[in-house]
Order: C-alpha cells, then sequence, then structure tokens
C-alpha cells in the first residue's frame, strides 16, 4: 500500500508523450551487449502526468486513473524514481520529492509509458527544485535512463540512432491518425531481441550480412509532406517476425486490422501492440470499433505530439 501523497504549497506538473517507431531497424549484437538501431519515432497525444511536491526523502505514488496500475513498482527501480535521483545527485540537490503519476500510456506495450513518467519526472524535479538544467542537460541524463528517455522530453517526430537515444528532429506536416491494438499479455524485451539473433545466426547462410540500421529517406519524405499512404506503406520493425513468431495472436490481430480499414500496420518496439495507420478520425473511429466489437482493447491516438513540458 502506498502511503497517502503529501500536499506541499507549490506543486509542479509535468507531463510526456507515448510514442510509436514507425521503423525499427535492428544490427547485430554489438560486443557491450546492445544492438545499435536505427528508428522512427512519433509521439502521440497519450500523455503521462508527473506531479512533484516537496517532501523527505523520494517517494512516488500512482494515481486512480484509466490504466490499472496495482502492479507496478513505486521502489528505486521505478523509473521515475530512478530520474529524480539522478537529477540530485548531478546537481547536488537532496533527493526530496514525492511524486504523484497518472498513466495514460498502456503498460507494457512498446509505447515508453515508463519513459515518459521519467522525461516527466526530470522536468518536474528540476522545476520543483530551482535546479535549471538546460535542455541538452536533461537529455543526457535521460539517455542514462535508456533509450526512449530523450525521445519522451524532445516530442513531435524524430530519427533515432545508436542505441535509439542520438535524436535528430524530424519534420512532419499535418496529423497522422492511429488506432492502437494492446494485448492483454505482455512480452519480454530482451527475449525478442534474443529470438532475433538466433533467427539471424540459424539463417546466416541465407540471410548473409545484417545491413547497417539505416532510417530509409523515403519515411522522412513522407512526414515532411504529410503522405499519411505512403508513411503506411513504409511501416518497418525488425523485431515484428520475432514477436509474430512467438505470439500468433498478435499476427492473427495485425491481419483483423489490416483488412478492416487500415493502410498499414506494425508492431510498435517490441510489442505487444500494434499500430495501426489511417487515413483519418472517421476511420480511426470505425477501426476501434472494429476491434472493441470482437472484444479487443483498442486507443485512437494522433501524432505528432509535443514532448515533455512543464505546466
Amino acid at each position: 500500500m502506498t502511503e497517502r501523497f503529501a500536499h506541499a504549497a507549490a506543486p509542479v506538473t509535468a507531463t510526456a508523450p507515448g510514442k510509436v517507431n514507425l521503423t525499427l531497424a535492428v544490427g547485430d549484437l554489438a560486443a557491450d551487449g546492445y544492438h545499435p538501431l536505427a528508428t522512427t519515432f512519433m509521439a502521440l497525444d497519450l500523455y503521462e502526468e508527473v506531479v512533484a511536491v516537496e517532501g523527505e526523502g523520494l517517494r512516488l505514488e500512482y494515481a486512480p486513473g484509466p490504466i490499472d496500475v496495482s502492479r507496478l513498482e513505486t521502489g528505486e527501480t521505478n523509473l521515475a524514481i530512478r530520474a529524480a535521483r539522478l537529477l540530485a545527485e548531478a546537481t547536488g540537490h537532496a533527493a526530496d520529492a514525492h511524486l504523484r503519476i497518472t498513466k495514460r500510456v498502456p503498460i507494457a506495450g512498446g509505447m515508453g509509458g515508463g519513459s515518459a513518467d521519467a522525461a516527466a519526472a526530470l522536468l518536474a524535479c528540476d522545476a520543483l527544485w530551482g535546479t535549471r538544467l538546460t535542455a541538452e542537460d536533461l537529455r543526457a541524463l535521460a539517455a542514462k535512463l535508456g533509450s526512449d528517455v530523450p525521445f519522451a522530453l524532445l516530442g513531435g517526430a524524430a530519427v533515432g540512432a545508436g542505441r535509439g537515444d542520438e535524436l535528430t528532429s524530424a519534420l512532419a506536416e499535418g496529423e497522422f491518425h492511429w488506432v492502437l491494438r494492446f494485448s492483454g499479455r505482455g512480452l519480454s524485451t530482451p527475449a525478442v531481441y534474443r529470438a532475433l539473433d538466433e533467427h539471424r545466426t540459424r539463417f546466416a547462410a541465407d540471410l548473409g550480412p545484417t545491413p547497417e540500421p539505416l532510417v530509409p529517406e523515403a519515411v522522412l519524405h513522407a512526414l515532411r509532406s504529410g503522405d499519411v499512404r505512403l508513411l503506411a506503406e513504409l511501416l518497418q520493425n525488425d523485431l515484428q517476425a520475432p514477436v509474430l513468431r512467438r505470439r500468433p495472436d498478435i499476427a492473427e490481430a495485425l491481419e483483423f486490422g489490416e483488412t478492416r480499414g487500415a493502410l498499414g500496420g506494425v508492431v510498435s518496439g517490441s510489442g505487444p501492440t500494434l499500430a495501426f495507420l489511417v487515413e483519418g478520425r472517421d476511420e480511426a473511429d470505425a477501426l476501434a470499433a472494429e476491434f472493441a466489437a470482437r472484444g479487443d482493447r483498442a486507443l485512437r491516438a494522433v501524432g505528432p505530439a509535443t514532448g515533455a513540458r512543464v505546466g
């Protein structure tokens, strides 16, 4: 049971968005134990909210909301707590803050909800403590917390390289409408990456060398021009095949969405969420209703959305 939230005179509220990976190219496992990546992020209008108030020590609780948070850790392993502690260590400020999080990004869905919590916690505690770090300093701290945290700070659309944390903003014209279909069962990200490595090793003679991870120029053109149909044709994820091999139910749901009006669909990150790009708001309503009718949980979302901000 969490302790009662401590109210302070001047609470600080920060928000940060979830995301979808439009493309994800994965290189071979490197000596440092990581895979080099090239990905295209788009922030979606599903926002995590972190309220920070003064208090002795670091403490976190979750507010009631649309996401079941009953199984989430609130201690030192929580990414928002880690973000606040990292900020305190980097600035020499006492690690004193009580955090209250309202979650709107589904958990364990490949949409970066925990990373958004961390990004919002960095901003909220920076404002609460008056540490006044620059955007560049905050991004450097975010990169130490995980590859998706810097993008949650940035928002919009961006190309990620390295571990996904080396970001370059991408221009995006207009709105892109999505339907997100969620699974009741999560997937282990390390297990999905291992399955990709094992497949590549087993079929190395047929597959040949793994190409250097890149984001196709055509993807950036589709974003700049607001060409929804072109972007739908270019959705791509190297982790999709191992996800679908492990989870036939996700493969079936992907086919369902693509035959019910979606322009294209893709596994988001390491799954299990499926992201379907549609023509517009009416089409999003219709596809979400199709999924609901068969008992699936689906949400509509619009991108690109703004990055983390205070207030």
